[in-house]
């Protein structure tokens, strides 16, 4: 996907039907430094029945019972607004990503994005998996809900029919998750049983998970985030709000760094303060000519540029101090 971690701002349908508002998230998620921002896109028709009831999180953060159509028809964006949206991206320097939902979506969306965002719900969905990769386009892939069956047969749907590369994200659909049920080491398990870039996306509270994913090794990381999180609507409580965000963005970014390259040698800071750090093997009373050296007469003492305490056992019992390196001789 990219030399760095990807970090995507799940605006998701927290514009609550706005398209001012989802151009707000975007000028946001810009600003607090995330690489794409990420939309979601469906045909309520297509996607759900009129007898689908809402989840139990839904009736929980938005405070009532109604159905999921009825829920959802406040807070999709029609087709157009969305190339309105991928637009307004162009202009503010950040990558516009969508979410299909349907296969109507994945049609609509297919000339607007250049990577795909599988969502959790789908992955058990025969025909939109086909349709998706036989695009042949990248594809970041969440497994919320899954067990490792079901992301084995998805894998094997999408390679079958020729997709582009696979990023697979571990996922837990609860909105907020605790932090019990994250499983933040099964992201570790699907890397070693795919062989592929993994990563994680996160329903917390908070940005501890997030940052610990990025020290495990994720390589994209997506977080939901809000104008305000007491906006009305069922993903807003697990949101990052923009400080939030904006802090997330910068402790990652910093883990990526300290990660480094995972070669262990000094650093050119660390060679500056070798001579002041490490001893020297010095006398530790007056040596008499041809006197022996013992561990009695010899001590070790800062600064480091004379003989090595590495080399005490060849030191001593010799009389022979000054068959060392000039270089490493130091006086005693």
């Amino acid at each position: 996907m990219a030399d760095r971690i990807l970090i995507i701002a799940e605006a998701g349908v927290n514009h609550n039907g706005s398209l001012e508002i989802a151009k707000k998230l975007i000028d946001t998620a810009k600003e607090c430094g995330a690489d794409i921002v990420k939309f979601q896109t469906a045909k309520l028709s297509s996607l759900v029945s009129k007898s689908a009831p809402m989840a139990e999180y839904q009736k929980k953060n938005i405070g009532k019972e109604e159905s999921q159509k009825d829920m959802l028809s406040k807070l999709l964006l029609p087709f157009d607004d969305y190339k309105l949206l991928s637009d307004y991206c162009k202009t503010t320097g950040i990558k516009f990503l969508s979410t299909p939902f349907d296969v109507e979506s994945i049609e609509f969306l297919d000339s607007l994005l250049d990577i795909w965002k599988i969502p959790s719900g789908e992955i058990t969905n025969y025909p939109y998996l086909v349709k998706i990769a036989k695009t042949g386009k990248d594809i970041i892939l969440s497994t919320g809900m899954c067990t490792m069956q079901e992301v084995e047969d998805a894998v094997k749907v999408l390679k079958d029919n020729s997709s582009g590369k696979i990023t697979i994200l571990h996922c837990t659909t609860n909105y907020p998750t605790p932090m019990e049920d994250v499983n933040l080491k099964a992201m570790l398990t699907l890397k070693e049983r795919f062989g592929c870039d993994v990563g994680y996306s996160d329903h917390t509270r908070g940005i501890e998970v997030p940052i610990a994913a990025a020290a495990l090794g994720a390589t994209v990381l997506e977080k939901h985030f809000t104008l305000d999180r007491n906006m009305e609507g069922p993903d807003h409580k697990a949101s990052l709000e923009p400080d939030e965000l904006r802090e997330m963005v910068r402790a990652v970014r910093n883990i990526e760094m300290a990660l480094g390259t995972g070669i262990k040698e000094p650093t050119e800071a660390e060679l500056k303060n070798r001579l002041v750090a490490r001893k020297s093997i010095i006398a530790a009373r007056d040596i008499k000519k041809g006197e022996l050296l013992t561990e009695e007469n010899l001590t070790t003492k800062r600064p480091g540029n004379g003989i090595s305490p590495m080399k005490w056992n060849e030191v001593t019992g010799t009389s022979a101090i000054r068959d060392f390196a000039e270089d490493e001789l130091i006086e005693i």
